[in-house]
């Protein structure tokens, strides 16, 4: 045993067990038992809860495009059709006799189903519409039609009428297309590769649980800390679909933070109690040590986490707020489930944590023990001793890795988010590739206020006459409303398409007139995103700095901490755009690449990785902090610092990531791109950003990392918090690095941080 691992001397006593200590154990198996009974209230209250969930969310609620959709869908529900069943003749036309009778008699009977209105075909369409409702070849033709009703209802609906008109009509092969039937079976293979992702996950964390403790018991902590809290918040999810709209997608976040963080948080704590019981504590007092460091740590933790997450509040996408619903709810039960069940199940089951260790089977008694992280030690050694070499190399790397997301275009999910079988795919597949114009791919014009046959003709004359119009139909007017269908030359939401809505919005007209479409609300997407992205990087960055700096103590580390994470995340934004907008690698990994990504995904996983790059962060930062207020030895802290937690944060990315890889299994692109982006981004943190980057860059600032001004230090004093014990009167420094009385530094006369 090394000097810095020393027991605690005998003389300093046993260190105070607080408050929260006291209440978290008192009595800890009744804590185990009000768990379990909420566990069982929370399965019951979260079941069903997938059902509940949209799988829109993507469009500004505010936005002009959502407004003219809505008035769109009251006053001519035809105009916005979002059932399309593509008729197929086989070897025959769709003119013919039998076809045409057959094709009528399924749009008659759609038009009289409960919840369908606005039925329209080819067979039935006025001349000039029905040439877009007709494949190139003759051999295909549209029956289209409006489900009502909000997401949910719209799903009950198909579900009860797609089983009647799918499949072979006398001469006609029917399959089902249009939104609704893109967002149900995106909503179904969402839920069915969530629970493969769970299969797939949680054995495999199991096993490097087992590696990572040698004990089974330990082992089993942490994963039934996760498995309480994804429960919990599946039940906080099914709670806010009664006042709001909740994404199907934030599913996939809260197994995947759920089993993460609360990995993370016990894998911290049940590795600071087997350290304090290898020193010689007993059970009650190395609980009570554990909680008032690594617990304030866990806590600091969870609060940088569901800060980043909190910013997806300031976008009015139901999309992003849905994760950010899901991510508060898991990171915060995730925290309370490490701090107030492990605990007691720690007292409870006190030595035996280490019990069935299996890793004795596989080692042999002759093999002499090494001293714990002594390669994380050389390797902090090496990169200090070549910290500018590392510090550009490093960043160099990190850089050159970000450099194709200079190249992101922004786009809409559509149906090629889902594989390439799935049915609407392949309706949709069709339409994009045998119809002429695109089919429900063009822009819609709302005008509003009374105007003559006269004013229509020449409003429409003039957007015509617009360079990317390929024609203009219409109008159709009801009362004092009409709507004019604007048809792109070019694909329904490429740059051309995109400049086409603010060309259409310029247009003087004597009326109101507002434009929809899936260029419109693109982009309008993408105003309301860059509206708000510089307020949500402001909060996450001025919330980030209070609470590292309340964590340390320094204002140098913060600025840091949040250009450090920033870096970090180069690599995933970088092969998201190589990967799924370029489509390289999209035979393996078995997606469609549509040539752009969804507005709201870089958003999404800027936030999620972020505070999953602070996690890991707080870390390593609250381990030196702790050295460095015992020793007062810079180097010697960063030093002892990652060879303490520079495994278990290895180890923590790694089953992370493993939960994200699992994720990203899934047949849905933007869940693909989700899980594999963020899987990325946390490797690259922990083991590039945190075992190379960070250790050079605080050996090339030296002791004045830990400056502050002399306002700031008494700050710091009086509200921050560090993973040492304050220093009690009349005793000295600790002794050892697992000391139970840590003391932190005192500030000099005059408030400045001593150094």
């Amino acid at each position: 045993m090394t000097e810095v691992d020393k027991a605690p001397r005998p003389e300093d006593g046993p260190p105070r067990i607080g408050g929260w200590t006291r209440f978290v154990t008192a009595r800890p198996r009744l804590s185990l038992l009000v768990a379990l009974v909420l566990t069982a209230l929370a399965v019951l209250a979260g079941s069903g809860v997938a059902d509940r969930l949209g799988s829109g969310g993507w469009e500004d609620p505010a936005a002009e495009s959502t407004y003219a959709t809505k008035a769109l869908e009251r006053e001519f529900p035809a105009s916005q059709p979002n059932l399309l069943l593509l008729v197929d003749a086989g070897r025959a036309s769709v003119d013919d006799p039998a076809v045409a009778a057959q094709a009528r008699a399924l749009a008659r009977r759609l038009a009289a189903e409960p919840g369908v209105t606005g039925v329209g075909s080819y067979w039935q369409a006025a001349p000039a519409q029905a040439p877009a409702l007709r494949a190139e070849d003759g051999h295909e033709a549209l029956i289209a039609a409006r489900i009502t009703g909000d997401e949910g209802a719209a799903g009950r609906t198909l579900d009860r009428i797609a089983p009647h008109y799918r499949g072979t009509h006398g001469p006609v092969e029917v399959k089902l297309g249009g939104i609704v039937a893109v967002r149900h079976e995106m909503q179904t293979i969402i839920q069915e590769d969530l629970t493969r992702a769970e299969l797939i996950a949680l054995p495999i964390t199991l096993v490097l649980l087992v590696m990572v403790f040698g004990s089974a018991v330990a082992a089993l902590l942490p994963l039934g800390i996760g498995i309480v809290a994804i429960l919990g918040t599946n039940a906080v999810l099914r709670g806010l679909t009664a006042f709001t709209d909740v994404s199907v997608f934030a599913l996939n976040l809260t197994t995947a933070l759920g089993l993460g963080l609360a990995i993370d948080y016990a894998l911290f704590i049940v590795r600071r109690y087997r350290e304090e019981l290898s020193a010689g504590a007993d059970p009650s007092t190395a609980v009570g040590t554990t909680l008032r460091t690594a617990g304030r740590t866990v806590l600091f933790s969870a609060l940088t986490v569901a800060v980043s997450l909190a910013a997806m509040m300031l976008f009015p996408q139901y999309f992003l707020r849905s994760f950010a619903y899901a991510g508060i709810a898991v990171v915060l039960l995730a925290a309370a489930a490490a701090l107030i069940l492990l605990p007691a199940a720690l007292i409870l089951l006190g030595h035996r944590v280490n019990a069935l260790d299996l890793r004795r089977l596989f080692r042999r008694d002759r093999e002499p023990k090494r001293a714990e992280g002594t390669a994380w030690a050389r390797t902090a050694g090496l990169v200090m001793r070549r910290a500018p070499l590392f510090a550009l190399g490093t960043t160099a790397l990190l850089v050159l890795l970000g450099l194709p997301f200079l190249g992101v275009k922004f786009g809409t999910a559509d149906d090629r988010q889902l594989p390439s079988t799935a049915e609407s795919h392949v309706v949709q597949q069709h339409i994009r590739e045998g119809f002429p114009g695109s089919p429900g791919g063009g822009l819609e014009v709302l005008a509003e206020g009374r105007a003559t046959a006269a004013q229509y003709a020449a409003y429409k004359q003039r957007m015509a006459a617009l360079p990317e119009v390929l024609r203009v139909d219409g109008p159709l007017v009801e009362g004092d409303t009409a709507y004019f269908t604007v048809q792109p030359r070019g694909e329904a939401v490429d740059d051309p398409a995109q400049r086409l809505v603010g060309d259409l919005r310029s247009v003087p007209a004597p009326f109101d007139t507002k434009v929809t479409g899936a260029a419109a609300v693109l982009v309008d997407s993408k105003d309301a995103i860059g509206e708000r992205l510089p307020w949500a990087a402001v909060f996450i960055a001025a919330v980030t700095l209070l609470l590292v700096f309340l964590l340390t103590g320094s204002v140098l580390i913060p600025l840091q901490a949040v250009v450090l994470n920033a870096l970090s995340l180069t690599a995933m934004f970088g092969a998201v755009v190589w990967v799924f907008q370029d489509g390289h690698l999209s035979g393996p990994l078995g997606f469609t690449s549509t040539g752009s990504i969804e507005t709201t995904l870089p958003v999404l996983m800027f936030c999620a990785a972020f505070g999953l790059s602070m996690d890991y962060g707080v870390f390593l930062l609250s381990r030196i902090k702790e050295e460095y207020d015992r020793t007062g030895d810079h180097e010697r802290a960063v030093r002892l610092g990652l060879q303490r937690t520079g495994g278990l944060i290895t180890a923590a990315a790694v089953i992370l990531a493993v939960v994200m890889v699992a994720i990203g299994t899934s047949r849905v692109t933007n869940t693909k791109m989700l899980g594999l982006g963020i899987a990325l981004a946390v490797l690259m943190d922990a083991m590039v950003v945190r075992s190379l980057l960070v250790p050079a860059i605080m050996r090339l600032t030296g002791r004045a990392t830990w400056w502050a001004p002399g306002w700031l230090g008494r700050i710091h004093e009086r509200f921050g918090l560090s993973e040492g014990e304050q220093d009690t009167p009349g005793k000295g420094a600790g002794s050892g690095a697992d000391s139970h009385d840590e003391p932190v530094l005192a500030a000099r006369p005059g408030g400045s941080r001593s150094v």
